[in-house]
């Protein structure tokens, strides 16, 4: 979905091959196309060394900072576990569904979730798994795209797993809005009056994360991707929780706050606005930020974005020839989109 006042678009192109085998073999022995110019502090995704992640822990080609778990990093679930429902089957295992009620947000919403093969191979009883958070284009009212057979990305997972190329992810998937007026959309934060939707995506549901599923301690293996609508809120919640997340890809994202919820709260549209938060100089995370070349005035908004980036955030851009703000474009993007969140966040670890 793209409101034509604030959207963009596109691809990526490189790849930072790592062979996943070596990496869980190395921290879970004991458990068994054509690239734009990079700007703001950037560094070309083809750059990355390929290889394989060492046992003390630093992935190849990755961002500073953004480590292999190392013995001891692994978080085992705290509970309580909540009640999942098989809603979907992939090729790839199936995507189950629950609903999330949030202790800091009060909000309470639909969120989706798939657990890539590895993470129930007894051989891996004991190893934490890197995360992954998918936000969806539109309003996202009810559903999230990431779960559709349009856009494969737990197939292609497995796929570049298998290849060595992708750490095998946990995939989380929430619902963004709890009505289908986009002009009036939730902007995933806490508008004044309304649900605490940046609270619940940025805290509550990584706490349901911790409480239920093998993971790796601390931020270094969680990331945020989304598409269109999807692509602001990666970007924006990123800049704000750097403490949760260490990697963003916004696709085809726009970076102003453009609800009509908003009106009358203009400090703290503001203070969730990714057009100011990427100039303050206060996120350590590294993102990929991609735009389409078929529409001009969406490479202008993500190339002015990335222009604006203040250290330490870490941008990189890329453009995808002839690309359109389209589902059948986002598809394109997932191998790369998932090779370079490899490059840049830990791997499965074992303790």
């Amino acid at each position: 979905m793209l409101r034509q006042s604030s959207r963009s678009r596109a691809v990526l192109s490189g790849a930072a091959v790592l062979a996943l085998a070596a990496s869980l073999a190395a921290c879970g022995s004991s458990g068994g196309g054509k690239g734009g110019s990079a700007t703001a502090n950037a560094t070309p995704a083809g750059s990355s060394s390929a290889g394989s992640p060492s046992a003390t822990g630093t992935t190849p080609g990755a961002t500073a900072g953004a480590t292999t778990a190392a013995a001891g990093k692994v978080l085992m679930p705290t509970g309580p576990a909540a009640g999942l429902n098989k809603v979907r089957d992939t090729g790839a295992g199936p995507i189950m569904m629950t609903k999330v009620t949030g202790a800091k947000s009060g909000v309470t919403g639909q969120v989706w979730v798939w657990l890539p093969p590895e993470y129930n191979d007894p051989k891996f009883a004991k190893t934490g798994f890197p995360v992954l958070t998918l936000f969806a284009g539109g309003q996202s009212n009810g559903y999230n795209t990431w779960t559709d057979n349009q856009l494969p990305i737990q197939e292609e997972n497995e796929r570049l797993v298998k290849e060595g190329k992708s750490h095998p992810f946990i995939m989380i998937m929430p619902v963004q809005n709890f009505n289908s007026d986009e002009k009036n959309a939730l902007d995933c934060s806490d508008i004044p009056g309304q649900p605490k939707m940046g609270t619940w995506m940025a805290e509550d549901i990584p706490d349901f994360v911790r409480a239920n599923f093998r993971t790796v301690k601390g931020r270094d293996g969680w990331g945020v991707m989304g598409a269109s609508t999807g692509g602001f809120c990666s970007a924006k919640l990123a800049l704000q929780y750097p403490q949760v997340y260490k990697a963003a890809v916004p696709i085809d994202g726009y970076f102003i706050p453009d609800s009509l919820l908003w009106k009358g709260h203009e400090a703290e549209r503001e203070a969730n606005n990714p057009n100011v938060l990427v100039t303050q100089g206060k996120a350590d995370v590294s993102m990929l930020v991609t735009a389409g070349g078929a529409n001009p005035y969406e490479t202008k908004v993500v190339k002015d974005w990335v222009a604006k980036a203040v250290p330490p955030v870490s941008l990189e851009y890329h453009e995808q020839p002839g690309g359109k703000h389209l589902t059948s474009d986002f598809k394109k993007m997932i191998p790369d989109t998932l090779v370079w969140l490899t490059a840049h966040l830990a791997g499965p670890a074992a303790d």
